[in-house]
């Protein structure tokens, strides 16, 4: 780790969870590597402003917070995390060497999940860890079963929610693009009446994999939105990568074939409503962004089905006119 950089990441480790280690201290931070570095991602910052930054970006697991430190004091730091809505739930750890049992009751008054004195007892400070990770990863278990759509096992709508207010705050940051695709399985109920609710349920089953399949980036984002609606966010992506996006899946769809049982084979089409936007402060992805794209889908099945339109200009097109 270089003493030149204000914040710094870890190699990448799909396999392990992470800590943002927050310390001006160099020495500090060589011992907690020491203690968690073969058991976690570290990241670290060098100051709380950097602290801010790494957690917004990289949204780590767990953070490990300096009290003392010449910018922002621990306390202030922890008080910025908990006003936003991305990092206001990442469990933050006190490390310190003030032994003020005032100090500890002001942190967990501001939302601490634990608080450690200084000098660092490595058996302490992993057993502390293992056992904050531990609830982490109960608490993820939860999480996802309650925003996992059972039959398609993807994310449902509740967990889309979430998603979007993210990707949208983060758009407002970097002035970038966000897409929303809202695609619907045309005819859906003629076909779930025809051939049965199972047949029907293989068909949503089927449509799910291949939207996971058009998933090409981590941030990227598609959810069973209801019934035989599906929602897809396409963060830092604008227009013109929408629709291509959304001529992929419907194309890929049409092309699909679902076997009856007896081995018949029988498809389906999709209509595809986009709205692409770059937000700005103070505006809310449910007071518009949604609705546009909900109007774009609708123009796409009033006007024959097996489309995609785009909402443009104040109103909806179809996207093969103007791409």
């Amino acid at each position: 780790m270089s003493n030149s950089n204000e914040y710094e990441l870890p190699a990448d480790d799909k396999g392990k969870l992470s800590i943002l280690v927050v310390d001006d201290e160099k020495s500090n931070i060589v011992v907690i590597n020491h203690i968690l570095g073969d058991k976690y991602n570290l990241f670290v910052a060098k100051s709380g402003e950097a602290a801010i930054k790494v957690a917004h970006e990289s949204h780590p697991d767990l953070i490990l917070l300096d009290v003392v430190m010449p910018d922002m004091n621990g306390f202030q730091v922890l008080s910025e995390l908990k006003k936003s809505d991305m990092t206001r739930n990442i469990p933050v750890i006190f490390i310190t060497g003030q032994n003020s049992s005032e100090d500890e009751v002001k942190g967990l008054k501001l939302g601490a999940a634990d608080y450690i004195t200084k000098p660092i007892v490595d058996i302490i400070l992993e057993a502390r860890i293992h056992t904050h990770m531990q609830n982490i990863e109960q608490m993820r278990t939860i999480r996802r079963m309650s925003t996992t759509d059972e039959l398609t096992g993807l994310p449902n709508r509740r967990y889309f929610n979430d998603q979007i207010n993210r990707e949208w705050n983060r758009s407002i940051r970097e002035t970038s693009w966000i897409s929303l695709l809202l695609i619907d399985i045309d005819r859906f109920k003629i076909y779930n009446d025809t051939y049965g609710h199972q047949q029907g349920d293989a068909l949503l089953q089927a449509a799910a994999r291949i939207f996971k399949g058009a998933l090409k980036r981590t941030p990227d984002v598609i959810a069973r939105w209801g019934g035989e609606e599906f929602a897809m966010l396409l963060p830092r992506t604008a227009s013109d990568g929408a629709v291509d996006v959304a001529e992929r899946i419907r194309d890929s769809f049409e092309r699909l074939f679902v076997p009856l049982p007896d081995g018949t084979p029988t498809n389906a089409t999709l209509s595809i409503g986009i709205n692409s936007e770059q937000p700005i402060i103070n505006e809310l992805p449910a007071s518009g962004f949604i609705s546009k794209a909900d109007k774009a889908l609708y123009l796409a099945k009033k006007t024959g089905r097996n489309r995609v339109c785009a909402y443009q200009n104040g109103g909806c097109e179809d996207a093969i006119n103007y791409v």
